[in-house]
């Protein structure tokens, strides 16, 4: 069993360990920790690495609070995330095959962070056909082998082994590594598979 925290359309990082598990447990009993990759992903955008960032609610009478019960603040922030995707990947080779699927995400209501991750996640699985079963934690648990949830650190550097692949811009600003999973897969379709297996 491997152990994950629930992240938005996560980094490449945390799908390698994932496509490589036999089991995954969603840590869901966890506190919530500001500038994680529970609430923000990086893309490949015009100008380099850019941050979509979905604002939260963060209860201030209660000093620590469950990731799982972190409320979406309804803002246009899924409007201006699915504008940042179309300038960034309306010319990748595969944005095209995706995009309607992933309209749904963002015209959808959400009151949870938590479900906007789930379904994030769902739609990485989907598109990519794979078939993964997850279960979510019932109480907080402690390290254990197989311990994942520290790829949910935005501010930790990960060294992964995939191999390069072809970004939008990366002629202007080099490769990029450990974007968004929708970076790899925008840009390499079904064999994002081979870029993630170990």
């Amino acid at each position: 069993m491997a152990l994950f925290i629930p992240t938005y359309f996560s980094p490449i990082s945390q799908y390698h360990e994932i496509l490589n598990s036999n089991s995954i447990t969603f840590e869901v009993e966890d506190n919530y920790q500001k500038q994680t990759y529970r609430n923000r992903c990086y893309i490949y955008g015009a100008n380099g690495k850019q941050l979509l960032n979905i604002p939260v609610s963060i209860p201030k009478s209660i000093k620590k609070t469950k990731s799982k019960d972190i409320l979406v603040e309804n803002s246009n922030w899924q409007k201006q995330h699915y504008k940042s995707l179309e300038a960034a990947y309306n010319h990748s080779p595969f944005f095209e095959f995706y995009k309607d699927d992933l309209q749904k995400i963002f015209s959808k209501k959400y009151t949870y962070l938590l479900d906007v991750n789930l379904d994030s996640f769902t739609f990485i699985i989907d598109a990519l056909e794979l078939t993964v079963e997850y279960k979510f934690s019932k109480t907080y648990e402690e390290i254990k082998p197989n311990d994942f949830r520290d790829l949910a650190d935005s501010k930790k550097k990960v060294e992964i082994s995939s191999l390069p692949y072809i970004q939008m811009f990366d002629q202007k600003f080099g490769f990029l590594k450990n974007l968004s999973i929708l970076d790899l897969l925008f840009m390499e379709g079904p064999n994002s598979i081979n870029f993630l297996e170990k």
